[in-house]
């Protein structure tokens, strides 16, 4: 029940932040998040947020997940709830750490899975103001996030390699 000082202990190389009381070390962990590059003829799935931050801008359908959720279950449950679609992941995709937000934010551990479509109706979903499908050379400027910017590099790149 103390005051949380930020120091550097002998043991360690980066500051934490500790209890003045009990010594108790608070760890600032990033945050786990699951999305999905859904592609279909070459062109991958947008969502255009329709909440903050990034109101408005482009975003790989995904999310945080649940505290006991798995990192494949929580994409299938983010791209059903932002698109209204039913996907099959085909492969893991990379690893990308951001933080959440366009003023910094705590840190995020985005996991990214490429996936196909299997069912569902197409239609923007809680937290999406709209669905677009976009080929490499089409992607919109409006990016949420400095991640989904690196994200969307590497799968063009991937998709150049391909062909």
């Amino acid at each position: 029940g103390g005051v949380l000082e930020t120091i550097v202990r002998p043991a360690d190389v980066r500051p934490r932040q500790v209890c003045g009381a009990c010594g108790h070390v608070y760890f600032r962990n990033a945050k786990p998040c699951a999305g999905v590059l859904v592609v279909r003829d070459g062109r991958v799935l947008l969502v255009k947020r329709a909440i903050p931050p990034f109101l408005g801008c482009w975003d790989i359908p995904g999310g945080f997940l649940e505290e006991d959720e798995h990192p494949e279950t929580g994409a299938i449950r983010e791209v059903r709830e932002e698109t209204g679609l039913e996907v099959r992941l085909i492969e893991f995709f990379g690893f990308y750490v951001d933080r959440y937000g366009d003023d910094g934010g705590d840190y995020c551990l985005n996991i990214y899975f490429l996936a196909e479509v299997t069912g569902g109706k197409e239609q923007p979903g809680d937290d999406a103001a709209d669905l677009a499908w976009f080929a490499p050379d089409e992607l919109p400027d409006e990016i949420a996030f400095d991640h989904v910017r690196v994200v969307l590099a590497d799968w063009t790149r991937r998709m150049g390699e391909r062909r």
